[in-house]
């Protein structure tokens, strides 16, 4: 196989900026409350480097074409070049998303019929973030290092919910978090 790689033309060969992204390589969901809020942020690198217009579909829907209610397109040989790639997109954040999902939390999601309404299900999960913002504390058993370095994952998981808190803000919630010894 080197050999056979050696043969084509170095041009041709392609570098790895090149490559696409593989669905394959997204972060899977473990299915950890208190981890969501990473896999969330890993994901919209991930869509981000692949396509930022995939984010946007994941965030406001495919608004230009015409789906039913079990997310298939309407008449779709009728649907202008433009909207016909808005589907595939769609499609294809879909298929993303699915490769990330455990088969228990696809199940929990498998009603929805677009990207949208997979990921605004999955992202239920928002009101465990803000709720565990509100209730974070540092455990008995914790060093100030291990506690500091769960929040920074909490706050960028509300930061990509668009439910960020201003910086006097965090470090009055890390003080508070603090036990009285």
């Amino acid at each position: 196989m080197h050999q056979i790689r050696n043969l084509i033309p170095s041009k041709l060969q392609g570098t790895s900026e090149d490559k696409k992204f593989d669905s394959n390589k997204a972060k899977r969901f473990n299915e950890d409350p208190e981890e969501f809020s990473w896999w969330k942020t890993k994901m919209y690198s991930y869509i981000m480097a692949l396509d930022e217009e995939l984010w946007d579909i994941l965030e406001d829907g495919v608004v230009d074409v015409a789906l039913d209610e079990e997310g298939a397109v309407v008449d779709r040989k009728k649907h202008t070049p433009a909207q016909k790639k808005l589907y595939k997109k769609h499609h294809k954040i879909l298929g993303i998303l699915v490769a990330t999902l455990p088969h228990t939390e696809y199940l929990k999601v498998s009603d929805k019929s677009t990207a949208k309404a997979m990921f605004a299900s999955l992202c239920a999960k928002d009101t465990i973030l803000v709720h565990q913002y509100e209730l974070y504390k540092m455990k008995d058993d914790e060093t100030i290092e291990a506690m500091y370095s769960r929040f920074p994952t909490l706050v960028s998981g509300l930061q990509i919910l668009k439910k960020s808190y201003v910086a006097s803000d965090r470090v009055s919630k890390i003080l508070r978090s603090l036990p009285a010894r």
